[in-house]
């Protein structure tokens, strides 16, 4: 087991710490600090640039209400 000393910003030099890493630090009830290194999640691929197109034109970005209409369901009677 290897110790370390936190310096006057109390900070720590971890081995087999990466850059970049996340820990989550958690501790117990005896005073310990438990370290657990986060996974991070793989980022989510963009949609192919049809597929947008498809999605906008099923879905408008327009209401599809007149605005006679708008104002009766709004308003007040």
């Amino acid at each position: 087991m290897s110790t370390t000393i936190a310096d006057q910003k109390r900070r720590v030099v971890l081995p087999g710490v990466q850059p970049g890493d996340v820990l989550s630090v958690s501790r117990d009830p005896a005073g310990r600090l438990l370290l657990v290194r986060l996974l991070p999640e793989k980022p989510k691929r963009r949609p192919p640039a049809h597929l947008v197109a498809k999605a906008l034109r099923a879905s408008p970005l327009r209401p599809t209400l007149s605005w006679n209409e708008l104002k009766r369901l709004t308003r007040e009677p």
